[in-house]
């Protein structure tokens, strides 16, 4: 079986010649997302050597490393199928150059350098330096909830029949979209406001005393609505606002089967308001994810339903360690794994999320775990590659909170933080 792994941060072109031979094969046009399996892959390969390995390259699915134990194998290999057509891999003409490991590199903790912040559309953000993650970026993928261990997190399976998720996307289908960067939204309710509010926050981990800025001038403070006390001693956080006064009306006639059975939802308690008043639809395209993101507290109330519809995608939860922060890379809507602090201590763990599943979360799993979904065109699960599909849309319901969050994880909690001169209604922290 060839070894799997979503990563190519092992793999770099050759230092030298430009045809420097190594064991390791860079092949283009190859790979699950064109329908061609790994383990098909090391079958055609293994006539020139032995493999040692078959890796997928980047993220399309359809860029694959093949690993030869011997140089010679490799050699053999580029001779014979570069830039000709592989009858063993469905006739796909190969585009083959060698490639070779990269050694690991040392970076630092969190500098960040802002520039240009009152740009409306946040077009050059500050953009954090990672830290080296350890491991494999492979994550086991649960089926169920309960696998998956994280309180106030449930999944029920089938919660829509097929009948009713074709005619939810007929509905929206003939409304108005929204367009964003790279996805489309619909808002009922309450809508978010897609102007940046930025607030400067005092409170401060150990692993943020490296944090620093490159002079900002009065401009960017002029932003914050605040006064500075030291740079050095604080964050900055980004937000979407949502205006509670700006009622649009009542959620759509074509959502009301979906609240009737959102009352009686597994893990709920009687006490519980399950009456939402807020439902966000986003498209997204095949690719296009999610960035690592807690809701912020104090917009909505702890219950947050979503609904997948159309597609299917793995959804990652990371816990990070206590004080651990995020910032935001060089465009808001295009965070992802290789833009957020990951350390040895952040706990990580996946679900499949079907389409017509409806996730909940709340509790432990809504305040103090960010979710996340990898921009990914194909989804590794176990042995399995699944592409997905040309389009994936959430129906993602909401209760606007009306006055600050008293939740128990504080340390996650804007309203509880007192880091804002004034209360503003957020939506997402970290997350458009």
């Amino acid at each position: 079986m060839p070894v799997i792994q979503m990563s190519n941060s092992r793999f770099t072109k050759p230092k030298g010649l430009k045809h420097e031979p190594t064991p390791y094969l860079f092949i283009a046009n190859c790979g699950p997302a064109v329908g061609i399996p790994f383990e098909n892959i090391e079958s055609a390969f293994s006539i020139f050597g032995k493999v040692i390995g078959v890796h997928a390259a980047d993220e399309t699915g359809a860029r694959v490393i093949v690993c030869f134990s011997e140089v010679n194998a490799a050699e053999a290999a580029i001779k014979m199928l570069n830039g000709c057509p592989c009858a063993e891999l469905g006739g796909r003409t190969l585009h083959i150059r060698y490639s070779a490991i990269q050694p690991p590199q040392k970076q630092p903790i969190a500098f960040a350098y802002v520039r240009d912040v009152m740009q409306l559309h946040m077009d050059r953000l500050p953009k954090a330096l990672e830290l080296q993650v350890h491991g494999d970026n492979v994550l086991p993928v649960s089926f169920l909830a309960s696998d998956l261990d994280i309180p106030g997190i449930y999944l029920v399976h089938d919660f829509i029949t097929l009948e009713e998720e074709q005619e939810l996307l007929a509905e929206v289908d003939n409304r108005k979209w929204i367009n964003l960067a790279k996805r489309r939204v619909q808002h009922y309710g309450y809508e978010f406001l897609y102007k940046v509010n930025c607030f400067l926050s005092t409170y401060v981990s150990p692993q943020l005393r490296y944090f620093s800025f490159v002079k900002p001038d009065s401009s960017f403070w002029n932003c914050l609505h605040v006064k500075p006390v030291l740079v050095y001693s604080g964050f900055i956080s980004w937000t979407r606002n949502v205006d509670s006064k700006q009622f649009l009306g009542e959620l759509p006639y074509f959502v009301s089967n979906i609240l009737q059975k959102i009352a009686s939802f597994p893990g709920l308690v009687d006490d519980q308001n399950k009456e939402m008043d807020q439902l966000t639809v986003n498209e997204y395209p095949c690719g296009v994810g999610l960035s690592p993101h807690i809701d912020t507290h104090s917009a909505f109330d702890e219950l947050i339903f979503s609904l997948s519809v159309a597609g299917s995608c793995i959804m990652e939860f990371r816990r990070y360690p206590l004080g651990t922060w995020q910032f935001p890379s060089a465009s808001v809507d295009e965070i992802n794994e290789d833009s957020t602090l990951l350390s040895s201590n952040t706990i990580r763990k996946a679900i499949f999320l079907p389409s017509r599943s409806m996730l909940l979360m709340s509790g432990e799993g809504r305040y103090a775990w960010n979710h996340y979904i990898p921009h990914h065109k194909v989804d590794i699960i176990g042995d399995k590659q699944i592409r997905r599909s040309s389009r994936r849309v959430s129906f993602t319901f909401r209760k606007v909170r009306q006055g600050p969050c008293r939740c128990a994880y504080k340390q996650y909690c804007d309203s509880q933080q007192q880091c804002r001169d004034q209360q503003l209604n957020s939506v997402e922290l970290f997350h458009p």
